[in-house]
């Protein structure tokens, strides 16, 4: 049984349009909210929590709805055109309300008055790292003062950019609500995108499949990562990220242009049930229509399948919370806490990851997806509590391995977790079931960004940011040591071999 890596591939280009917004989504909305708005860390994170929380009611319902919608293009590829069309639209009208608020910043004079702590931060830095070299205890603490004291200067010039926001609301009240539109015409096909892979994919070859699917997911992000560096978002607090939205736009485009002209959804699954009967590996859906014709009940989880498959959701929530709270605010961390390029130091992450999915797939395909998701969060983990001990006295370069541990610690637990949920599901419930795997890692990612946010307010962001997700990863691998089932069949041989495998 061979997996046919041009169709997986053509099919992946939906998640690399949604992965190339929520890379550029994620990078500038924080830095929008806290630098453009002047929102405080708890604020900000609760709107970044917006999206989750439309995500949990909004994407099992449209997985659900998938399921038993039938057009001649097929049950999922009407979601994905009519919201990826709407998110566009959406994303360029967010962006121009953005550049109305930031002009009314930029005509009081905040970016100059930014512009000189900035330089005497950079000046009270570069002390500092010459009195840690002498080891002179009195000019530390003198550094370490400068730095305190500059910034405060610069978290009141937060607060007086919130202040401009307050004396004219309508933009803030504008920018959150085109900000929902964005989010729900995303929610509206992101189950259905994701539903599509396991719809052309048999069991076995789902964990090779969804290798690929989050390749191309990650060269979606890479792409935007690029541009990120191209247009400087890490640069420049208060700059106009109009061409940088429309260059993402154009990626996202692209992408669905592709997917529309190159996939033939309802032939390849057609041909993905017809082989799955020919293996006996499943029903397929022309069983489960043949089941509600009778009116007979469909078959039901076992309790132990059922304990497995809340111990698998519960895994998905912890290992979301912790790695969202970094994700969803590195960008603020690195520009405001460690004075790095945010860009780069996720490209490093984004390529590891490339990298390790197909070997990871084939691992997991040897050994099992539940030991390959273990090793990967003992991965994960330690790459965040290294995250710890690195400040902004540290060289950049010192951030690089720690991410490409990250990379390949996510990899290993994205490429696996998804197909072990959708493993359980019967043949016409991918959608169903995808939903479930979602409502699981947006509710996490609801409480991720406002309970981090929190914490970071009461405690400081430099020493909660990364012991937060330090936490939440380490206790998703209790839950998941004690799931039995979600591991794939093994492999059929013979003379099937091939199917599956051939050219289009």
């Amino acid at each position: 049984m061979k997996l046919n890596y041009k169709r997986t591939i053509l099919v992946g280009f939906a998640f690399f349009l949604i992965s190339a917004f929520w890379q550029a989504y994620d990078a500038i909305v924080p830095l929008i909210l806290t630098n453009h708005f002047g929102l405080p860390q708890t604020v900000s994170g609760a709107v970044m929590s917006i999206d989750n929380i439309l995500a949990v009611f909004m994407l099992p319902v449209f997985g659900a709805l998938s399921d038993k919608v039938m057009t001649k293009f097929g049950k999922r590829t009407p979601f994905i055109f009519i919201g990826t069309i709407a998110a566009v639209v959406a994303f360029i009208s967010l962006i121009l309300i953005d550049g109305y608020q930031l002009k009314a910043v930029l005509d009081a004079g905040i970016a100059e008055r930014f512009q000189i702590e900035a330089a005497l931060l950079d000046e009270a830095k570069e002390a500092l790292r010459e009195a840690g070299k002498s080891g002179d205890a009195a000019a530390i603490a003198a550094a370490n003062a400068t730095i305190e004291s500059i910034n405060k200067s610069i978290e009141a010039i937060r607060v007086d950019t919130l202040d401009i926001v307050l004396s004219n609301i309508w933009p803030l009240i504008a920018f959150i609500g085109v900000l929902l539109l964005v989010l729900i015409s995303m929610a509206t096909f992101r189950s259905p995108a994701v539903a599509l892979m396991p719809d052309v994919t048999v069991k076995p070859l789902r964990s090779k499949a969804n290798a690929i699917i989050n390749l191309m997911g990650t060269a979606g992000g890479i792409l935007v990562l690029v541009l990120g560096m191209i247009f400087k978002t890490s640069a420049n607090k208060y700059m106009n990220y109009i061409g940088y939205v429309i260059a993402v736009v154009a990626i996202m485009l692209t992408g669905l242009c592709v997917f529309l002209l190159t996939v033939k959804e309802r032939k390849w699954a057609e041909e993905m049930e017809e082989t799955t009967r020919a293996l006996g590996l499943d029903e397929t859906e022309a069983d489960v229509k043949a089941v509600s014709e009778t009116e007979a009940p469909q078959r039901k989880l076992t309790k132990p399948e059922l304990t497995s498959l809340m111990l698998i959701l519960a895994s998905v929530a912890l290992w979301y919370i912790g790695y969202n709270s970094i994700t969803s605010k590195y960008s603020v961390y690195a520009t405001n806490i460690l004075y790095f390029d945010f860009n780069f130091t996720l490209i490093i992450a984004q390529a590891a990851a490339v990298i390790a999915y197909i070997p990871v797939g084939i691992v997991a395909s040897k050994i099992g997806r539940r030991k390959t998701i273990l090793a990967g969060i003992i991965m994960l983990a330690a790459a965040f509590f290294i995250g710890n001990f690195i400040s902004f006295s540290t060289p950049e370069f010192i951030m690089y391995p720690v991410f490409i541990l990250a990379g390949i610690g996510w990899a290993t637990i994205n490429v696996n977790s998804f197909p072990m949920v959708v493993e359980l599901a019967k043949g016409g419930e991918v959608g169903k079931y995808t939903g479930y795997y979602y409502t699981a890692s947006m509710a996490a990612q609801i409480v991720a960004p406002i309970l981090s946010g929190l914490l970071y307010d009461l405690f400081g962001m430099r020493l909660m940011f990364f012991a937060f997700g330090t936490l939440f990863v380490a206790l998703s691998f209790v839950t998941m040591f004690f799931v039995k089932h979600g591991d794939a069949k093994p492999e059929a041989q013979g003379a099937l071999e091939s199917l599956g495998g051939a050219d289009d």
